[in-house]
């Protein structure tokens, strides 16, 4: 028999395009409660760097900014980022993502990152000196060099005019002058923040490996390899350019490696320690986690996984919840998680399902509440 001394701990991912992390968190609590009034649910809403950065910041205290920039088709666009003393979150999606390009409409030569920079920015005007730059969901495949270019850096061609934005510009680079770059950023602490771990360029560099899912054909993919290379061997950074998640976000890993003098960290581990994930672990006798789709991605830097291995290493059970499931119970057993449940073990449609997300999940958390509590 439960007693009310009994406390769950819900850190799940949004299920992208239907929940956001804080309404995953509130269903899941909602169906617990259904079942078992007395039990005690507290949520830390988490992210890995990609879409929704900011918005488990902003659940945890930061305070919501909004800022007009430069999306990355080149057009104005409203972006968020979060702000809590010195302490600043940029999500590149929020300026730079997938998300602002028209339905069925790819620009992987010319997308820009320019207005990640003019996040950053921002960011500085406000006074942050402490910035994590979440990245993950963009639109672009620049190498960063947009966001370069916002923050004062000049990339020149041959008769020493800007290159043209985007990654395919970049190929006509022939100076770089980074020593224009804002001062402020010399005494600005940079974390860049990252799901993936990839190179910027080679067979699995950022063009390879993400260029064709922003529309880049296999012509696409080579030439924007090698405008890449170009500006990494113009830039003097070859050996940054094999850094852990120098490929991340269409190379913008690459340009704050080297431009912004970030420190490479796996996403989830940098929200987590920010959001104050370990404290909340420590009052609590349960853990659930989870995303829309559990599936090998998980197992490489999503936050279920760091979510379950930072329970497991207390000796806490962790239960996921997500939209889909594509792991076996090995797998899962492996990265920590005693059992998933999945909306589409209740509804079958996957239409339906992320229309009705909502509710199904409450469902899910009710059956949660009877095996478990």
């Amino acid at each position: 028999m439960v007693t009310e001394t009994l406390r769950v701990l819900i850190a799940a991912d949004k299920f992208k395009g239907s929940l956001t992390a804080v309404q995953v968190a509130e269903r899941v609590a909602a169906g617990l409660r259904a079942v078992v009034p007395g039990v005690t649910v507290e949520s830390v809403p988490v992210a890995d760097g990609g879409d929704g950065t900011v918005d488990a910041a902003v659940a945890a205290g930061f305070e919501r900014r909004e800022v007009t920039v430069t999306g990355p088709l080149g057009e104005p666009v409203t972006a968020s980022y979060a702000l809590r003393d010195e302490t600043a979150v940029v999500e590149m999606a929020e300026a730079s993502g997938l998300r602002h390009l028209p339905a069925g409409t790819f620009a992987p030569l010319t997308a820009t990152t320019y207005g990640t920079g003019e996040l950053l920015r921002a960011a500085l005007d406000a006074g942050a000196r402490s910035i994590v730059l979440g990245v993950g969901g963009s639109a672009t495949n620049d190498g960063g060099a947009g966001m370069l270019v916002a923050l004062g850096a000049r990339l020149l061609d041959a008769d020493g005019a800007p290159v043209a934005p985007g990654g395919g510009g970049l190929a006509a680079l022939a100076t770089a002058d980074l020593t224009t770059l804002d001062p402020r950023l010399a005494d600005t602490e940079v974390v860049l923040a990252s799901d993936v771990d990839n190179p910027l360029l080679g067979p699995k560099g950022a063009a390879a490996i993400y260029g064709p899912q922003k529309g880049a054909s296999p012509e696409d993919v080579a030439a924007l390899d090698a405008a890449l290379g170009r500006y990494a061997e113009v830039l003097g950074a070859e050996s940054a350019a094999e850094a852990p998640g120098a490929g991340a976000a269409g190379g913008i890993g690459f340009g704050a490696l080297v431009g912004l003098r970030a420190t490479f960290r796996p996403g989830v581990q940098v929200l987590l320690d920010m959001l104050g994930f370990a404290d909340a672990l420590g009052r609590a006798d349960l853990v659930i986690t989870g995303e829309g789709s559990l599936d090998e991605q998980t197992l490489h830097g999503k936050a279920p996984a760091g979510v379950a291995t930072a329970a497991r290493a207390r000796g806490l059970e962790v239960i996921a919840v997500c939209g889909r499931l594509a792991l076996t119970p090995g797998a899962l057993g492996s990265a920590g998680i005693r059992r998933a449940y999945a909306l589409t073990d209740l509804e079958p449609d996957p239409a339906r399902c992320m229309a009705e997300a909502g509710p199904l999940l409450e469902r899910l958390a009710a059956q949660i509440a009877h095996d478990f509590l």
